[in-house]
């Protein structure tokens, strides 16, 4: 079962994570040098929440929280 949400579908995104070191120009450095990148995975914060479907029913789903905040899905009492 992928980590995705059953509502918008966003899921798992990947990207670098950057180390550097020195201190920044415009704090009085020489400027940041990277020193090294490596792959890391950007995860959606998903809830498994029960939600209302359209026949009345009840149903429960992994949704992410922006779709919980926006209204997108009625969370069942």
């Amino acid at each position: 079962m992928p980590r995705m949400c059953d509502v918008c579908g966003k899921k798992t995104q990947f990207g670098n994570k950057i180390e550097r070191r020195g201190m920044a120009k415009y704090l009085g450095g020489v400027g940041q040098k990277i020193t090294g990148k490596t792959r890391r995975r950007f995860e959606p914060n998903l809830q498994s929440v029960r939600v209302r479907v359209g026949s009345g029913g009840v149903k429960r789903m992994r949704v992410c929280t922006r779709c919980l905040r926006s209204g997108r899905v009625v969370k069942a009492a």
